[in-house]
């Protein structure tokens, strides 16, 4: 596949996370709208297509248990939402909840399977939708996360950004319970992950999300071809930012 060369182009040394494990760990993020979950789905799909060991997979969700907390989680038309709606407090322990069954039951068997996992959201939401959203201090939340996921962390995570408006008006017909938080929510949230983005370089590459679906989708092949071609062998990963 052919590489963008340019001097501009910055090399981005990433290193695996330290769990014993031969797979890859790949995440997507973003604000409600983004199509990260269209471009997860594209993603797995092209790399099925290749000939690789994919498991596609989301947050909330991924197992029974999850999907029963995500249901619970987003859906808005609950009528208790009203009368008691969840605190944020709440917010963290149901994530985790989930999170905890899927990192055991799916995602480390997996891995020490030498899988792609490609995770639709996993713990850089809960920074910036619990975090920096709901206001929960961040250190409580990045302790708790490594207790709930055993010390997973991501490869490598395409943060796809866009602005709050662009990402609304794309949801305002499927809209779910965080959806329908003001737009100054959903401001905090967007910048926490580009706060993430910069105190995580190595790891979290964010994309420009306002463009074609088809245009994105080449660029995150694009940005994947080292990984796929060198990555699995050395575990030191490097990509190029176009």
């Amino acid at each position: 596949m052919h590489r963008v060369a340019s001097q501009q182009t910055q090399k981005i040394a990433l290193k695996a996370s330290a769990s014993r494990r031969k797979g890859l760990f790949i995440t997507c993020e973003g604000i409600e709208g983004s199509g990260k979950s269209t471009q997860a789905r594209a993603l797995a799909r092209y790399l099925q297509s290749k000939g690789w060991q994919v498991l596609e997979t989301r947050e909330p969700g991924g197992t029974p248990v999850g999907e029963w907390i995500r249901e619970m989680f987003l859906r808005p038309d609950r009528n208790w939402h009203a009368t008691d709606p969840f605190t944020p407090e709440c917010e963290v322990a149901l994530m985790l909840a989930a999170r905890s069954q899927h990192v055991v039951n799916q995602l480390l068997p997996a891995l020490q399977q030498g899988a792609i996992v490609i995770c639709d959201r996993f713990s850089d939401s809960t920074l910036a939708y619990q975090g920096f959203g709901r206001g929960i201090p961040l250190p409580v939340l990045q302790r708790l996360i490594r207790w709930a996921t055993r010390g997973l962390t991501p490869d490598v995570t395409f943060l796809f950004d866009l602005p709050v408006s662009r990402g609304l008006q794309r949801r305002w017909h499927d809209a779910d319970r965080l959806d329908r938080e003001p737009a100054a929510f959903h401001q905090r949230v967007r910048k926490g992950f580009l706060t993430l983005a910069q105190q995580h370089a190595r790891r979290i590459h964010t994309i420009n999300a306002d463009r074609s679906a088809r245009t994105i989708s080449q660029h995150l092949i694009t940005l994947l071809e080292p990984l796929l071609t060198d990555g699995l062998r050395t575990r030191r990963l490097v990509i190029k930012r176009l």
